[in-house]
């Protein structure tokens, strides 16, 4: 198959080695949040922002390599899954060129998703990462970030075996709220999302906040669930309205996130 966008070399200082693991275990897909994708790469490369990732696409399917896979680049910021805090260290980030929630959600054109699915085909064999390690930075950062948000195509991605989709059925009474909204959490965990919420990047037990999770109560524990809610709906429920990313949990989501946890645990 001829390569969409042919990687170009444009490196960024913007890195360092990978700490604790020899090699990455997950990718991490991003949007830019910019207007064009010159601009994302200027702001990658540069190092007064201390921000970098180690594949741009644009969305005409170009493709810019910024920081060898070998190391560590510095995209995933305070994040989590199956409990490991370090994503910087375990990832592969991939930025993909889009101008983000501020401007409508834009699609990503067809020559931008043809790139990413033959860079992520390379990238998996390369490294021996299974599908469902493929996350969006909602999923590992669900208390501050939603990219790359609801018109990602994650279940296109899922049908050429780069990521994961549930395919649960519907269940009986699906938009019934359910009685207790802990009932998701685990199934979450299970599958990877963090209730705890995010430590220091490096590791420790506090959340986000500078309390253990024991700490919490009860209003710490709803938003928990409400933003692991909306990292599952922006992911696996994005024909829902903005809306309904925050309502109550109800049947659906619970049959998602069980399917989840039943066919792809976190292995961490």
């Amino acid at each position: 198959m001829m390569r969409i966008g042919k990687p170009l070399a444009h490196p960024s200082p913007n890195h360092g080695p990978r700490r604790g693991v020899s090699a990455p275990d997950c990718v991490i897909l991003h949007y830019t949040d910019m207007l064009c994708p010159e601009a994302a790469l200027a702001r990658l490369c540069d190092p007064a922002a201390e921000v970098s990732a180690h594949h741009l696409i644009a969305e005409d399917g170009r493709i810019w390599s910024l920081v060898p896979e070998t190391e560590r680049a510095w995209h995933a910021g305070l994040s989590c899954w199956g409990g490991e805090r370090d994503m910087n260290s375990r990832s592969v980030g991939i930025e993909l060129a889009n101008p983000g929630h501020g401007n409508g959600h834009a699609p990503f054109p067809a020559p931008q998703m043809r790139a990413l699915e033959e860079l992520l085909r390379e990238i998996l064999a390369r490294w021996s990462i299974p599908p469902e390690r493929v996350l969006a930075h909602s999923d590992i950062a669900p208390h501050r970030k939603q990219d790359p948000g609801p018109r990602f195509d994650w279940r296109a991605l899922a049908l050429h075996g780069l990521s994961v989709w549930p395919e649960a059925a519907e269940p009986r009474g699906a938009g019934e709220i359910l009685a207790d909204p802990g009932e998701i959490l685990p199934f979450a965990a299970l599958f990877g999302y963090d209730f705890a919420g995010c430590g220091r990047e490096s590791g420790g037990d506090l959340g986000r906040d500078g309390r253990s999770p024991s700490d919490l109560g009860a209003h710490g524990t709803q938003a928990r669930i409400s933003e692991i809610l909306r990292a599952v709906r922006l992911r696996f429920r994005p024909q829902s309205p903005c809306e309904a990313l925050d309502s109550p949990a109800d049947a659906r989501d619970l049959a998602i996130l069980e399917e989840l946890a039943r066919r792809w645990p976190c292995a961490s």
